[in-house]
């Protein structure tokens, strides 16, 4: 008697979160090496392979393309007896439905992320024929999808009629023609994991509230003007945003609150800062990768795990490990021009977000020596959302006090 093995959905998947296969890389029927990859999954978060678990025959394939699947989900068996041979009695009655063709990849040259990759192979692209809009003209999931949506609403070629001795008919009125100016562009499954995510979070878990400080940059400025391209050299991007990560910690330990869970009958409050750091993706995904433990770190090295995580989010390398598990988020909105965004949306199930704003030059009145000055000095706005249930406008502003000493402080 044969036996198989099963294929599942990673059980280590973010809390929450559910997959969707994108397709196979093989068919039923192809021997398969264990390890070698089988299929492709996608999460809200990240895009991965699937291995095959043993070395043999893929004998049933239970998840097509497209198939939503939460974690530990059934996808296909394999079994290890090469020698077995396949009749139609072996193989699921309903697997030759769910075969993925697999297209070969594209050329070697072109830097393609697994989502825009799955969507050219599936549909049969030429990825040189699209241009793309991405960092360094890359080619984006929504270069590809308006691409497609182009394609379908373009006419077919022009076919001259055959004459007719009859003239056509007149129209029976003339009223005039209605334009329709659209185009449909289907979501992404991150798009819409995220849209599920944040209406789950903001309308039926956590009632939210939003506190707003302004914090002075010049300190941090100048700290980063004299480092900044000595860690240039080792390949490090000193960023603002390492500065904000160092910052969160004294917040936090003046506010262990705000980094915490929210059970029913107790407050889970983390003696570690995992933190997680939302980054845009070029497709116009989102991603949080998390830097683990940043109390142990110095702004140096913050900006050095900064660079290496920001490099595989926008490379779609991430692995699951990598999105997993953080205690407290922070999203620098600001440098996408935005000055102030309110509600930021928690990232369940944490209790608060930060938000940092667009920073820029303002006039503002100091008091120097008994007397108010006006000066010109880098500033932006810095937001503090909170779970209601977990803490008051009270722990909002502690926290946003303490945040702002640190930065102006560094």
């Amino acid at each position: 008697m044969t036996t198989s093995t099963e294929v599942r959905v990673p059980d280590d998947l973010a809390e929450g979160s559910r997959a969707q296969v994108l397709r196979w890389f093989k068919a039923v029927g192809d021997t398969v090496q264990i390890h070698e990859p089988l299929l492709e999954l996608e999460t809200d978060k990240v895009t991965l392979e699937v291995a095959a678990p043993c070395s043999g025959l893929l004998v049933e394939i239970t998840a097509g393309p497209n198939t939503h699947c939460p974690a530990g989900a059934l996808l296909g068996r394999v079994t290890a007896d090469t020698a077995a041979s396949l009749t139609e009695s072996t193989l699921s009655a309903s697997t030759s439905a769910q075969i993925a063709t697999v297209v070969a990849s594209p050329g070697p040259n072109l830097l393609l992320s697994p989502a825009v990759r799955g969507l050219i192979q599936e549909h049969g692209l030429d990825p040189t024929t699209i241009k793309g809009s991405g960092r360094d003209g890359r080619l984006t999931a929504a270069d590809v999808k308006a691409h497609l949506a182009t394609a379908a609403l373009s006419p077919p070629a022009s076919v001259t009629p055959a004459k007719s001795a009859t003239p056509p008919a007149p129209p029976a009125t003339t009223a005039p023609s209605v334009a329709t100016g659209s185009q449909s562009v289907p979501h992404s499954p991150m798009r819409r994991r995220i849209a599920q995510r944040m209406v789950e979070s903001l309308l039926h878990t956590a009632p939210h509230v939003t506190s707003v400080f302004e914090a002075d940059l010049g300190a941090v400025l100048a700290h980063r003007a004299e480092h900044r391209a000595a860690l240039a050299r080792r390949g490090v991007q000193l960023t603002l945003t390492a500065y904000f990560a160092r910052a969160c910690v004294a917040a936090i330990q003046a506010v262990p609150e705000a980094n915490a869970r929210w059970h029913e009958d107790t407050l889970e409050l983390y003696d570690h800062l995992d933190l997680g750091i939302a980054t845009a993706l070029d497709d116009g995904g989102l991603v949080v990768p998390v830097l683990r433990h940043v109390e142990q770190y110095t702004v140096e090295a913050i900006a050095e795990q900064l660079t290496d995580l920001t490099r595989r989010a926008r490379a779609g390398a991430l692995t699951r490990a990598d999105v997993a598990a953080g205690t407290f988020t922070l999203s620098n909105y600001g440098v996408s021009g935005s000055l102030l965004a309110a509600p930021v949306i928690i990232n369940q199930p944490q209790s608060a977000i930060l938000g940092i704003g667009k920073l820029e030059k303002r006039v503002v009145v100091l008091e120097h020596d008994g007397v108010d000055v006006i000066a010109i000095r880098p500033r932006c706005y810095v937001s503090l959302t909170i779970d209601h249930r977990v803490m008051d406008g009270l722990h909002a502003n502690r926290f946003l006090a303490r945040f702002v000493e640190a930065l102006q402080s560094p």
